[in-house]
């Protein structure tokens, strides 16, 4: 008997997680599984409770919820070897969205799972962040960001009003009125960006923020870390890049460029401008600069 953990966040999906979780678990019992569910009443605990359980033996970790969920499971089992089933019942879904997985369907969902347990996971590759000075590290999967949507995200996450993606537009207009380029020195493989910048993005896959098309060309499987920069924009420039964002219409704009590598330092230069946000990834909170970004070729295992 194949035995699974199973970690629901409650709130996804407007608050349809649980409703999602509590089918995902009648599925996967339907199937002969062995299912023991981990979740508990805050993402800390319930990662907690998954590595334990980890420890004490499990054949896959399957995560209930939108992109937070999964990077709670990445930093479960990435470098492990323990695949991670992936339920997406979030509002974004960009993880999924990179991986072609199913978005919103849980029948769907669970039947990619046991496809996946059958006929062995799909290998991608998975992403270090920490302090430069410090061993630690915690993991991602999708997009790191460290620029101007960074601080769209720091000020939605303190917002209760209005829901949904609603909530970041009105967080764009409360930023906007504040935004001075940020000063950075971005240190890749074979060169050094530093200038005055809006963004600066290190991206394992396509998509951030709900659909926001940030690297076109990324690919979660190549061992390289699609590095997108932008320029000092002025606050109507920042208005009218940002449409084109979805669509990945900004990587034609001449003040953005796209680098590979396997490795980035990212640092802040006061001479240059202010120090750049707080940096989020799979939509959580990282830390502050500086922070060095490695990618790890077929470090995690999902199931599909």
């Amino acid at each position: 008997m194949i035995h699974l953990g199973l970690v629901v966040n409650p709130t996804a999906g407007r608050g349809r997680g649980t409703q999602a979780g509590r089918r995902a678990h009648e599925l996967l019992r339907a199937r002969g599984h062995k299912v023991e569910d981990l979740s508990a009443s805050t993402l800390a605990r319930a990662t907690d409770r998954a590595r334990a359980a980890a420890v004490q033996g499990l054949d896959a970790l399957v995560v209930v919820g939108g992109d937070g969920m999964v990077h709670l499971g990445t930093n479960v089992v990435a470098g492990t070897g323990l695949p991670l089933g992936i339920v997406a019942a979030g509002t974004g879904n960009d993880v999924a969205r990179s991986l072609d997985l199913p978005r919103g369907d849980v029948e769907a969902s669970v039947e990619a799972i046991e496809h996946g347990l059958l006929d062995g996971p799909r290998r991608v590759d998975a992403v270090r962040v920490g302090s430069p000075v410090h061993a630690a590290h915690e993991w991602y999967l999708g997009v790191l960001s460290c620029g101007f949507d960074a601080a769209i995200n720091a000020r939605a996450n303190e917002m209760t009003w209005p829901k949904g993606a609603a909530r970041y537009v009105r967080a764009l207009g409360a930023e906007l009125g504040r935004f001075r380029p940020y000063g950075y020195r971005v240190t890749l493989d074979d060169r050094v960006w530093e200038s005055a910048g809006t963004l600066v993005a290190i991206a394992n896959t396509p998509w951030f923020g709900g659909g926001f098309k940030i690297a076109p060309d990324a690919a979660v499987d190549d061992g390289l870390l699609d590095v997108v920069v932008a320029g000092p924009f002025t606050r109507t420039g920042v208005l009218k890049i940002f449409p084109g964002i979805p669509q990945g219409k900004h990587v034609t704009h001449p003040a953005v460029d796209v680098f590979r590598s396997r490795s980035v330092l990212i640092e802040p230069l006061a001479e240059l401008g202010p120090t750049p946000p707080v940096a989020f990834a799979d939509g959580e909170r990282i830390g502050p600069l500086p922070l060095r970004v490695t990618v790890d070729p077929g470090a995690l295992s999902i199931l599909c």
